[in-house]
């Protein structure tokens, strides 16, 4: 996990002030920004084939087994914090994001709500936990491969009607968020469970 709190914590300050910025940019809103517009139009020509196959990272389908397989080797390797961080990190935040981020900010696109995007959020919650998990060689090859996905799957989200670039932006930030504090709560919960007397662990010495 990630070691470093202070860092976590400003991450997860400046993650959150831009998704209340921009929910509160947008709130209660049923028509597009311009540059929400002006991103949409761009990518509204391209074949429906592959807008669909730019969106299928964000399915149940492909998520759910890749981190059903990270979980399980997290387990294999004697690392059950870990696996538990695969197992909320992306879950709490898929459920925030929809029982209480998207009524709460109340942005529509027809008659779906959207802001902040539930499918940019399964993804990207997903990156994040494999970027925190991952050894420092891997990380920039994760973040690297995270960023070409996510700007695949924001053409075909634009593309077929989504969602606004905009509920992409606020989806990404809010899941690195999500993931960084549920990180922070596992990592603390991990050291005062490792202190004497916690756990499982008798705090009763040799005498």
């Amino acid at each position: 996990m990630l070691r470093r709190p202070t860092t976590r914590a400003v991450l997860c300050g400046l993650c959150g002030l831009v998704v209340l910025v921009l929910g509160l940019l947008f709130v209660g809103d049923h028509t597009a920004s311009g540059i929400d517009e002006v991103t949409s139009s761009a990518v509204a020509a391209w074949p429906h084939g592959v807008l669909r196959a730019l969106v299928s990272p964000t399915e149940p389908y492909v998520l759910l087994p890749a981190l059903t397989l990270l979980a399980a080797w997290c387990l294999h390797r004697s690392r059950p914090w870990d696996a538990s961080l695969v197992v909320l990190g992306p879950s709490v935040a898929l459920a925030v994001n929809t029982w209480v981020l998207k009524p709460l900010f109340d942005r529509w696109k027809g008659d779906t709500l959207v802001y902040p995007s539930g499918h940019t959020v399964s993804l990207v919650a997903t990156l994040t936990v494999v970027f925190l998990l991952a050894g420092a060689r891997a990380r920039a090859i994760t973040a690297a491969a995270g960023a070409v996905l996510l700007a695949g799957v924001t053409i075909g989200m634009l593309g077929l009607g989504y969602h606004y670039v905009t509920d992409v932006v606020g989806g990404t930030f809010f899941a690195v968020f999500a993931v960084l504090v549920v990180c922070g709560l596992l990592t603390a919960a991990a050291g005062r469970s490792s202190r004497p007397g916690r756990g499982g662990r008798s705090s009763r010495g040799t005498r």
